[in-house]
């Protein structure tokens, strides 16, 4: 009975068509609507991206996706050719990309005293040539200069994020807000006339005013440094606490770094620089101390219990004969350690990371008789995410995941002295320079273009031509006075 129903109506709607003279057309399906690709602000195309996240992954032939500065996903090249329109393609197939390193102990300025005294005593080597120096040449220009001598020097060797100690850090941020880095800059203090400050009262006053300026800075975070235990008093120490825990700035100090300090702190406290702190209430923030060399084992709990991050300066450490510091054994108690520089003044004449990390595994290696220590993926962790850590700002950088700011190197391990690559991470920190970083990125802003050696936000002839002046000028400064004529001897 269906079937003759279908067939009648059927029969219906062809005899009304032919009446009407309209002929039976088929119903097209309609067109397919092309698929959108999201807009980004850049892709970077990699040979492979090492993610340095929990899971520590290698992604082979990926792409990161970029946009206002931040990571929106990382996937396959095919993948994200296929969704994403990007406003800046670039490839570097040929390298590996992974978080730029974060520089965690330094003092960026002194770039323009760089070589101006080695081979000495520490104490010999600041009393006799840094101190003078620096009285007679630290100004806002010379910080601006020298601060951005560094940061030509850092990008082009794919650190993205440093850690300051010094004068003038209002300038100091000016110079790293031009070139477009990341950094945490404190303004130090000392028990004596510092540049820009004469005293306590006058280092509160201008902390302040640094603190306030640079508050909320997406790229850059004001600190306070007191500089030590043997050059700040407990009045100096609290002050500078006080000020750091009102703004919930970072508190930068060395601490530990050579066996005089021990020895000077232990004849005035009876104790060492850490238990005299903690007995003082100076811990309790977010405290980074650079060095720890001579930390015990009771100074080391102190340090995890109170979550005070260290700045690991092996080069440093070794080339003004202050000791070996016990990474090993601060890591095991649950100490951050982060990798650092230090200056270019004398405690070391560069500031390349992965020089940082070839020594601080080859020095852990063998202060400890033991070839396991501090592995390739330790010392990668603490050039990157672990030092973010020590910062306070590992939710942000020092790994490569959706949601982080866009903090990326490039490193090309296409030459002879690179290959054959067996293990990406053995390769990258024992074999790879600094020359070969062929792109560094911050939040999403290409500051150094290895393959056309270029500089987008840094004019590097004026940088050049700055350095040759400030050497000429610092030279005339240090030189002796010519002994007076006899024309101008006074006569008795």
């Amino acid at each position: 009975m269906r079937f003759f129903a279908a067939l009648f109506l059927s029969a219906s709607i062809a005899l009304a068509q032919t009446k009407s003279g309209a002929k039976a057309k088929p119903t097209a399906p309609p067109a397919p609507t092309p698929f959108a690709k999201a807009p980004c602000d850049l892709v970077i195309e990699a040979g492979a991206v090492l993610t340095v996240d929990e899971n520590f992954k290698v992604l082979r032939e990926s792409a990161i996706v970029i946009s206002d500065g931040v990571i929106q996903t990382i996937g396959t090249v095919e993948d994200v050719k296929a969704r994403f329109e990007p406003k800046q393609w670039i490839e570097r197939k040929g390298s590996i990309v992974l978080p730029g390193f974060v520089n965690t102990h330094g003092h960026a300025a002194m770039n323009l005293l760089r070589g101006i005294a080695d081979d000495r005593p520490l104490m010999d080597w600041l009393t006799k040539y840094i101190f003078p120096a620096e009285a007679k040449n630290v100004s806002p220009e010379f910080v601006r200069a020298g601060t951005t001598l560094a940061c030509a020097e850092m990008v082009h060797g794919g650190t993205t994020t440093f850690t300051d100690m010094y004068y003038y850090e209002s300038d100091v941020a000016a110079a790293v807000e031009a070139c477009g880095m990341r950094a945490v800059l404190g303004e130090t203090w000392l028990d004596m006339p510092a540049p820009g400050h004469k005293d306590l009262e006058e280092s509160k006053a201008v902390t302040r005013a640094f603190l306030e300026k640079w508050k909320g800075h997406r790229r850059i975070t004001a600190a306070v440094a007191p500089h030590a235990p043997f050059t700040c008093s407990k009045e100096t120490l609290l002050a500078a606490k006080a000020l750091a825990d009102e703004f919930k700035a970072p508190l930068l100090i060395h601490l530990s770094e050579t066996k005089a300090e021990q020895e000077q702190i232990k004849a005035k406290t009876g104790t060492t620089p850490t238990k005299w702190l903690e007995s003082i209430g100076f811990f309790g923030g977010r405290v980074l101390a650079a060095h720890g060399v001579w930390l015990d084992a009771d100074d080391m709990k102190i340090l995890a219990a109170r979550k005070v991050a260290v700045a690991h300066n092996p080069e440093s450490n070794m080339k003004l004969a202050s000791g070996i510091a016990p990474v090993v054994a601060m890591r095991a108690a649950g100490i951050t350690v982060g990798l650092g520089t230090d200056g270019v003044a004398g405690s070391n004449n560069d500031l390349n990371m992965m020089e940082a990390m070839d020594f601080a595994g080859k020095l852990a290696k063998v202060s400890t008789m033991d070839s396991t220590a501090l592995p390739a993926r330790d010392l990668l962790r603490m050039a990157t995410i672990e030092g973010a850590k020590a910062l306070g700002l590992d939710t942000w950088i020092g790994s490569l995941e959706a949601g982080k700011y866009a903090d990326l190197i490039a490193i090309d391990l296409n030459e002879p002295p690179s290959r054959p690559v067996y293990d990406v991470i053995s390769t990258l920190v024992y074999t790879a320079k600094a020359d070969n970083v062929s792109l560094t990125v911050v939040g999403g802003k290409v500051l150094w273009d290895g393959y056309h050696r270029s500089y987008p936000t840094i004019d590097r002839d004026a940088v050049m031509k700055s350095a040759v002046e400030w050497r000429e000028r610092i030279s005339k400064s240090l030189a002796p006075a010519p002994a007076p004529t006899p024309a101008e001897v006074k006569k008795p």
